[in-house]
């Protein structure tokens, strides 16, 4: 089984959007998928309760943060977490991961966040002696700004894996209202979304 979380210790910068996503293509490729959430906000877990029945079913994941256990009956599970994201709570979470996505957006701060949570993250993993696969992903970027520059120019400085760039479009927005995905929907609607993700979904189906 794989366990992918969503993880960044800035709030705002599209975790629960790329965990959702990320769930529904898992089960639009047929796997036994669970969605948890440990936020408080519970952003995730709200979107899940949204989704009609008849799409291709997520299950919810009751995780509890401070004694998070890997789900039973399932191939994929999928964690959605809080921003500050950090000590005992993030050892619990590189416990069960298998995989660690980590969104930003194109800006300063959000750059500057990542790095030093990407330190924080070697520093755990030393620790623990358990190194799962991490990546990076562009949220809401916007092609041919200087901010997109600039956050490309901070992946290939440290060697760090990107697999994907999403754009900044309402699709995002409008599917979340209605517990939907890109893959429950047609694709001629979304299929510049599509491409972006590509890449992605090669990086996801590695972890199997």
């Amino acid at each position: 089984m794989s366990v992918i979380v969503v993880a960044n210790p800035k709030g705002g910068v599209g975790k629960s959007t790329l965990a959702s996503q990320v769930a529904g293509f898992l089960a639009h490729r047929g796997h036994a998928v669970m969605l948890g959430d440990i936020d408080r906000q519970q952003s995730a877990a709200r979107w899940l309760a949204q989704r009609p029945s008849g799409l291709a079913p997520i299950r919810g994941w009751d995780a509890d943060g401070e004694q998070l256990r890997s789900p039973k009956g399932v191939t994929h599970a999928v964690l959605d977490t809080p921003a500050g994201l950090r000590g005992k709570k993030l050892a619990q979470v590189l416990k069960v991961a298998d995989g660690l996505l980590l969104p930003l957006q194109a800006s300063l701060f959000d750059i500057q966040a990542t790095h030093d949570f990407l330190a924080e993250l070697h520093d755990a993993m030393q620790e623990r002696g358990r190194r799962p696969r991490i990546a990076l992903v562009g949220m809401r970027v916007r092609e041919g700004t200087l901010a997109q520059q600039q956050l490309q120019q901070f992946i290939r400085q440290r060697g760090l894996a990107m697999p994907a760039e999403l754009r900044d479009t309402q699709n995002y927005v409008q599917l979340a209202a209605r517990g939907l995905t890109l893959w429950d929907i047609a694709p001629g609607r979304v299929a510049r979304d599509l491409a972006q993700w590509e890449p992605l979904c090669r990086w996801l189906d590695e972890l199997d």
